[in-house]
Formats: C-alpha cells, structure tokens, sequence
C-alpha cells in the first residue's frame, strides 16, 4: 500500500470521530430530550469511538507519514486534513478527556430534565475542538474556533436562571468574539501576501523566509503575528482578558472540566501549530512571552488567596496557560505541548473530583500548622534543585548557555522543585528524609528533562531563537521574569509568618478581589449586555 493510500486511510481516520459527534449533535434537540439519560449515554459511546478512532489514525501515522489530504470544495477552497505527530497527541488527548467528561455527565446530570440538550452541545463543543485540532488550513481552523466558542456558549448559559452564569458566559462571548476577528483578519492577511490559507504551504514559505532572512512584507508579516498572538491570548484567558475563566464556575462541573483541560489550550495550540509563521515576528513572540509571564505570576498569587476550590482551580488554570504562553514566546514549543498534555490530564482529574475534596480532606491525615521555617531549609531545597537540574541538564545534553529561553525555562523549574523540597523538609528535617527528597527530586527531573526530548520531536526541529533574548534589553526582561517568580516562591513559603502583618492583610484583600479588574470587566458587561431580570 501507499503512502497516498495510507495518508487516505489516516485522514478518514482522524476526521470519523469529529463527524460522528457533530452529526449526533446537530440532530433535532426534540430528539435528545425526549429521552435524556439515552442521548446521554450515546454521547458517551460516540465520544469513546472517537478516542479509538484518534487511536487508529496516530498508529496508522507510523506507516504513511504526515497526512495532507484536501478535497475541493469551491473555487479554491479546499477541504483539508493536516494530520502530524501534534494533531495525532492533542486529537487524542481532548478526545479521550471528552470521552471521561462523556461518560461523567451521565450520572451527573441524570434526572435533569434538560440533560439531552446538555448531550447535543456537548457533543457540538467536542466536536468542533477536535476538528481544530485536524484542521488543513487556516479558513478550517477559524471556522472551528468560532464554533467551538459559539457552542461552547451555550454550555455555559445551561443555568439561564443564575444571573452569575449568564454575566460571565456573555462577558466570555464578547473576547471570545474579540479573538474570533482577529483570526478572520489573518485569513485575509495571510491568503494577500502567501496566496493560500494551507498549513503546508504556509509552513513552506515561512521556512524560506526565515532561510533567507528576508520578507517580503515585512509590515504585514507582523501585523499577522500580532494579531495570532493577540487572538491566542484571548482564547486562552490572557491578563486582562482573564477574569470570564473564574467566572464561569456556575456551569456543571463537566463543562469546567471540559473547558479548563481541553478548550482554552486551544490559544497554546494555535501558537504551537503556526509556530513556522508566528516566530517570524520575535517582537511578538516577545510581547507573547512577556504577557504570559505576568499572567502566570498575577494569577498565582490571587489563586492563593481563594477558599473555593473550583475558583482557586480557574485562576490556576489561569496561571498556567500564562505560563504555556511564556513558554510559546520563549520558542521552547516541545516544553509547551509537554505542559498542554501534562496540566489537561491534571485539571480534568482536579475539577472532576472536586466534589469530593472535602470529605477528602476530613478523612486524611493532615499535619498541624506548619512553622515558621527556618530560611536555612529554603536555601538548601533551593541549592539542591538547581544541582539536580545542572547535573540532568548535563546527562542529556541541554546547554543552557547559549540558549536564554531554557536558562529562564530551567531557573523556574528549579523553583518549583525548590518549593516542594521545602514543603517535604519544612515537616521535619533529617537525613533519611532529605535523601527521599534528593531521590525523588532527581527522579522527576531525570523525567523531565526526557519528556522534554521526546516532546521536542512532536513539533518538529525547531531551530528558531528569539533574537531580542540576547539584546541588553532582553537579558534585563528575563532576570525580571526570574526575580519575580522567585518573589512568588519567597511569597509562598514565608505565607504562615506574614498573615499577621498589616501590609499583608490589605494585599490579601485586594488579591481576594482580584485586584478588581474582574469587578471592572463584569460593570463593562453589564452596561453594553445587562442581564434581564427574566434571567435571573
């Protein structure tokens, strides 16, 4: 057989679950009310199809190589599948994370009486995610955006009669269509200066651009990168587009889980798929990186300050694509897609089980109040991590310098292992327990640092970096970066000897408050799309 043949063959593959949960979905919602708990465990069955499917076209991937396939539509329009080593990880990621929500949902919702309504824009919502993530060219792709949001919408607004639940699903509509123009700009953009919207040759060209350090139009280039980057950070929960994400947890925890895991990487995935096209602008990859770093540390410290623990969830969600973003914008593709894997699998176990958190809690061992440690203990956590990441980083052949994005991507990595070495030392401090902690310690970088290769390959060779990194400039913004988190760090272990203290107790309540940017954005919502009093 073929290449063709099996390019074919992985094409139908990858694009059989996608159709059988938009076709499931878009049939009459009379049809999925009239027996709801029935629709719903068919969606759960089609879900679970479509993650064999994506199963299939990822080992038929091994024999044909990359899929392109298109098939004419219109004029120039085709319809095409770009199916690689990314499309195969995502497609079955969100497809297997669809699948487990599918199958919650159905004895989460059993006995609602709109829970067929619930199946069909499940099933609509899935299906559009996983036909981003196969698509063969840009007019595909923002095609699928919109109607991942549209759908996505109206999950959302489940609940019509909590005013809460419908402010934040309309604030969430009004960025959402916000990004949705900025990639509609791009395709009339991108089909000016290149001629075509598909991926192959978009990613051809881009390469020859950037192997002859020449642009054509070097202006519109530019502004094509800027507005992906802008449209990725809107997707994705971007300060200070942020503050819908915590603000939709009034919808059923299937959705947030849905939506936390799968959906909002969608901006990362953006960035990650285009990433021949985006790295030619690095003052955007700057601006991304830039954004994402302070995204990461705003949410962090406001995440800290939260009880509820699906809220505390969101702005962790919130952290983290900030932090996938800094990732993207620093070039370190193969780290992002290893944290888009890692952090979905994390949150849609995390939002799933969070009814249960409590009784959790109750039943576990939980230790007294943890002391003031002493500085002593954080400083050799910290030593010690940043040995282990050095004497990994050796053993697999990671030079950090001369490269500024891993040196940056490495320093807070060796933070956060820091940070848990001091919560294991901070209980108490011997050296059987110390040689734990270095073993396991190393065991997770060993981890790390292989994932980080194997990952790195998914995307393809990616010899691209961010030239600005090694301006003056540059160098002064990624010791910023790195001086803040390490403020973070400080922030979190010293947390139980500063709550005392009035300076803290005022910045506590402000964080709480989000800093009021979300009580700003719900007063903008509301006096452009007030909620009727029919709503609530």
């Amino acid at each position: 057989m073929t290449n063709e043949y099996h390019q074919i063959i992985t094409a139908m593959l990858a694009s059989a679950g996608p159709l059988a949960l938009m076709t499931f979905g878009l049939l009459p919602e009379s049809a999925h009310q009239r027996r709801g708990i029935h629709a719903a465990r068919m969606g759960a069955v089609i879900a679970l199809a479509a993650f064999t499917l994506a199963l299939l076209a990822a080992a038929n991937l091994l024999f044909g190589g990359v899929a392109n396939v298109e098939w004419p539509v219109v004029g120039d329009f085709y319809l095409g599948i770009y199916f690689d080593n990314l499309s195969a990880v995502v497609l079955g990621l969100v497809s297997f994370l669809l699948a487990v929500v599918a199958r919650y949902s159905v004895n989460y919702l059993a006995g609602d009486p709109a829970q067929g309504r619930f199946t069909k824009w499940l099933c609509l919502t899935g299906g559009s995610v996983l036909f981003i993530v196969i698509s063969g060219n840009l007019i595909q792709f923002t095609l699928a955006w919109c109607a991942t949001s549209l759908c996505l919408h109206q999950l959302l607004v489940f609940f019509p009669e909590r005013p809460g639940a419908v402010l934040a699903a309309r604030k969430k509509f009004i960025i959402s269509r916000l990004g949705d123009a900025c990639l509609l700009t791009v395709i009339f953009l991108v089909h000016a200066n290149f001629h075509s919207c598909d991926f192959s040759v978009l990613f051809t060209a881009a390469n020859q651009w950037r192997a002859t350090g020449t642009l054509n139009n070097p202006f519109a280039v530019n502004a094509i990168c800027f507005l992906l980057v802008a449209g990725a950070m809107l997707k994705s929960a971007q300060f200070p587009f942020h503050s819908w994400l915590p603000d939709t947890m009034e919808t059923p925890t299937p959705v947030s889980a849905l939506m936390h895991a799968g959906i909002i990487n969608a901006g990362g995935f953006l960035i990650i798929r285009l990433n021949p096209l985006v790295t030619l602008s690095p003052a955007a990859m700057s601006t991304l990186a830039l954004f994402g770093a302070f995204t990461a540390l705003f949410a962090s410290l406001v995440m800290l300050t939260h009880a509820s623990v699906k809220r505390s969830l969101a702005f962790s969600t919130v952290a983290q694509m900030g932090f996938m973003m800094l990732e993207c914008g620093l070039g370190a593709f193969g780290l992002a897609v290893l944290h888009l894997v890692a952090h979905s699998l994390y949150k849609a176990h995390a939002f799933l089980s969070s009814g249960s958190i409590v009784s959790l809690a109750i039943s576990a061992w939980t230790p007294t109040e943890k002391p003031n440690t002493h500085p002593v203990t954080l400083v050799a956590a910290f030593v010690t991590a940043i040995a282990l990441a050095l004497g990994c980083a050796w053993i697999f052949g990671v030079d950090y310098r001369h490269e500024p994005a891993l040196f940056t991507l490495g320093c807070t990595f060796a933070m956060a292992l820091a940070y848990a070495l001091w919560n294991l030392w901070s209980q108490s401090f011997d050296l059987k327990l110390a040689a734990v902690g270095v073993i396991f310690s190393g065991g997770i970088v060993a981890v790390y640092f292989s994932l980080h290769k194997v990952f790195a390959q998914l995307v393809g060779k990616n010899e691209w970096v961010n030239s600005q990194l090694n301006s003056w400039p540059g160098m002064i913004l990624m010791a910023t970066l790195l001086g803040l988190f390490l403020l973070v760090l400080v922030v979190q272990t010293e947390l139980p000897a500063w709550t005392n203290r009035p300076f803290f107790r005022a910045i506590y309540v402000h964080a709480r408050n989000g800093f009021y940017f979300n009580t700003l954005a719900n007063r903008l919502i509301a006096a452009v799309w007030p909620v009727k009093k029919s709503s609530q």
